[in-house]
């Protein structure tokens, strides 16, 4: 059975010194991960006794190196936990330093708070190789590992370095940012930080959104382009996808009605003398909007005087980052706040904010959700927000009204709520004002809906999908993994093709035998190629035919001298060796003089891309262009081909950043039967990297070694990784004919 291995920054629990040198005490910790994986281990640890979870990550506390054996074997033996221990300095440059001081603000959409100290990311990728350590050392074959928010992005890339090959999955718990603000980190570390994600084999987003923005930043500063949330990295695929963190809603709603919760809303309601509550619980953050939901209650009471004395607003602010300049900055702000407002519009029998700043247990923070008619949750920017969760969690009767921010990536599951724009004072004092007015009817008939999305999709249900949407992320790569040319395949591929007397081998050009470059004209052939090509096409064993979409004139002036066959334009024209040019089959150009001003449109709308004229059909590349520009045009033009030339006899292929137009019936398929015809070959080799080539795939017989360089999944029988593992397969087979004849 599979072993669940959990690393994130925090154990569930904290350390707390004793009086005594080695003394700890372990103080079982809070939180939504916290309690949406406990809750799943218990019920799984119910169904599955056998069943094991090991929870790694930082304990909250330097440890002295003698004591560190014996607290990890007690973590272990109480909690199923494994520390990483740091040393207070790392704790300060890590935690308080890159985490919260460069990531938290530029996540969170707050640019300006950022700091981008080199010191202080060379700590971060130094923790997250303290974490990869530690890991190595606790991971057994067979294990799942999951791995967790924004502390530890580079932690999965360097456990794949590390040679870990399991089921790995990784989940940011808060906001990706849109490219726009993403790419406000210098390029090495954004870079850096992807890379490192993207080492999960499922990576995981509360939100559409989140998943999104962090598709189009792989997209625009790595390359790597998306299938609905699948990623293709060269023969390795890795996935995105979508699971809003979920509550455990039968704890809350239990809670809330039992003789303990009771007591205190009871307790708490003879304090408020039948004034309506308007409850809120955070963390001290400037991302919780909490300066700004206490202007809109300020702008509450001076466009409503009525409810002055009405209503009591019962702030509670959880202590938070005290170490982190801008929020003892906000802390200050706060508290003259509250003082303000209170002294404004109090009087000698009523407070208008009951503020405290510290933490509540459970009991306390159910019993204030029963209690509050009215819940204000406003974050300026938020990757989930389970307090709107559990105060509907927390309402038996379904009563009750949530005024829940737009920005909390909660606002897409609860739409039923009171939904406001935290920056509008005037919007949050408006939603007050209905919240007091709005009837008990109208209030359960919003909450109701709510409150059963909210129990189907538990904080289990949320582990279960992702941990099953790993499964199927490995599943189909393993599928694809047996196709990749390598081990015995590339054995039995050499043994045939020595037995083999008469061989065909068709190679693509671009992306197949060289990288793509920027320009066309710049991807001429090497001297090693050549000589591998030579060395190939010279054994008179094998007809080597290099089937491209370049010019004619191209591949003759590059290949001049070289024994091979050439077929250019996709199977417009064949040059056997020691002969001309002929067709295929007959063709006429004449449609190029309508499509050629159209494709000429697109280069001058899209600066770097440009139109490449062949004998026998129209390209336009945009390999050079701003790669999003560059798509959104490519889809824009295909729409117009398409339309444009129902009258003519062409058709329209895209292909790796470029669009071309053809003449009808001229593909690499048509032209790899013509070859077949020409050799009838017992042994034959076909490899090429983008979708002109799935037409030569299809064409050729299934005792074909077809060959997809790059994305595996195809119609090829076996993948390679790129141009370099194409050439060390031609040079074997090079090696592997000497002697044959």
């Amino acid at each position: 059975m599979s072993r669940l291995v959990v690393i994130s920054n925090r154990l569930p629990f904290s350390l707390r010194r004793g009086e005594q040198p080695g003394e700890y005490e372990l103080i079982p910790s809070s939180g939504g991960l916290v309690s949406a994986l406990s809750s799943y281990i218990e019920r799984r640890r119910k169904e599955e006794p056998d069943f094991e979870c090991v929870w790694m990550g930082w304990p909250g506390a330097a440890v002295e190196p003698e004591h560190q054996a014996n607290v990890r074997e007690r973590a272990m033996r109480e909690h199923g936990a494994y520390p990483v221990y740091l040393d207070e300095s790392e704790t300060d440059a890590f935690y308080h330093g890159f985490c919260n001081s460069t990531l938290w603000p530029i996540f969170h959409y707050f640019p300006s708070y950022a700091q981008y100290s080199e010191e202080q990311w060379q700590t971060y990728q130094r923790v997250n190789q303290t974490f990869c350590s530690a890991a190595m050392d606790l991971i057994r074959p067979g294990d799942v590992i999951w791995v967790h928010d924004y502390q530890l992005l580079l932690l999965p890339k360097l456990l794949r370095d590390g040679g870990i090959n399991e089921r790995l999955g990784f989940f940011l718990h808060v906001p990706f940012p849109s490219y726009e603000v993403f790419r406000l980190l210098p390029t090495r570390w954004r870079r850096e930080l992807l890379e490192g994600m993207l080492g999960a084999d499922l990576v995981g987003f509360h939100t559409h959104d989140y998943t999104q923005y962090f598709l189009r930043s792989v997209y625009r500063t790595l390359g790597h382009e998306h299938q609905f949330g699948e990623i293709a990295m060269g023969a390795e695929l890795r996935r995105a996808e979508t699971f809003p963190i979920g509550i455990d809603f039968e704890r809350f709603m239990q809670a809330a009605s039992s003789p303990a919760v009771t007591a205190l809303v009871e307790q708490i309601e003879r304090g408020l003398q039948g004034r309506r509550a308007i409850f809120s619980v955070d963390r001290l953050d400037y991302s919780k909007g909490l300066l700004h939901r206490l202007r809109g209650f300020e702008t509450f009471l001076q466009t409503h005087p009525e409810e002055r004395g009405r209503v009591v607003f019962i702030l509670v602010v959880v202590p938070s980052r005290a170490e982190v300049t801008h929020y003892r900055r906000m802390k200050h702000e706060l508290d003259e706040l509250v003082g303000q407002i209170n002294g404004a519009y109090g009087s000698v029998d009523w407070v208008p904010i009951l503020y405290q700043y510290r933490s509540l247990d459970f009991e306390e923070l159910v019993a204030l959700y029963r209690l509050a008619p009215i819940a204000l949750i406003t974050p300026l920017r938020d990757g989930m927000n389970l307090v709107a969760k559990e105060y509907l969690a927390s309402k038996p009767d379904g009563t009750g009204v949530l005024i829940l921010s737009e920005m909390a990536g909660a606002a897409r599951e609860l739409g039923e709520a009171l939904l406001i724009n935290p920056n509008h004072r005037q919007e949050i004092a408006e939603a007050l004002h209905e919240a007091v007015r709005l009837d008990p009817e109208e209030q359960v008939r919003r909450n109701r809906p709510m409150q059963e999305r909210l129990q189907r999709y538990d904080a289990r249900r949320w582990v279960t999908n992702f941990l099953d949407s790993l499964e199927r992320v490995r599943g189909r790569q393993g599928r694809l993994a047996t196709h990749h040319l390598a081990g015995a395949m590339r054995k039995a591929l050499l043994d045939r093709y020595r037995a083999a007397r008469r061989r065909l081998v068709l190679l693509d050009y671009d992306g197949t035998l060289v990288p793509f470059a920027a320009r066309p004209e710049l991807a001429n052939p090497d001297a090693a190629l050549l000589e591998l090509i030579a060395r190939l096409a010279g054994d008179p064993h094998n007809r080597v035919f290099i089937i491209s979409g370049r010019d004619r004139h191209t591949l003759e002036r590059w290949f001049a001298g070289v024994p091979l066959a050439l077929i250019a334009e996709h199977g417009a024209w064949l040059k056997d060796r020691g002969r001309d040019w002929s067709q295929l089959k007959p063709l006429t150009s004449e449609w190029k003089e309508h499509l050629a001003p159209l494709l000429q449109l697109y280069v001058d709308r899209v600066p770097g891309s440009l139109l490449e004229q062949k004998d026998h059909s129209l390209a336009w590349h945009y390999r050079r262009a701003d790669p999003e520009l560059g798509a959104g045009r490519a889809k824009e033009l295909m729409d117009e081909l398409v339309g444009y030339t129902a009258n003519f006899d062409v058709q329209v292929l895209e292909g790796k950043k470029v669009v071309e137009v053809r003449n009808a019936g001229v593909n690499k398929g048509a032209a790899a039967l013509a070859c077949l015809s020409l050799v009838e070959p017992d042994f034959v080799l076909a490899a090429g990297d983008d979708q002109t080539d799935e037409d030569l795939f299809r064409a050729l017989p299934r005792s074909a070694y077809t060959v997809r360089v790059g994305i595996p999944h195809s119609h090829a029988a076996y993948h390679l990784k790129d141009h370099l593992e194409v050439r060390a397969l031609l040079a074997a087979l090079g090696a592997a004919g000497e002697g044959t004849g």
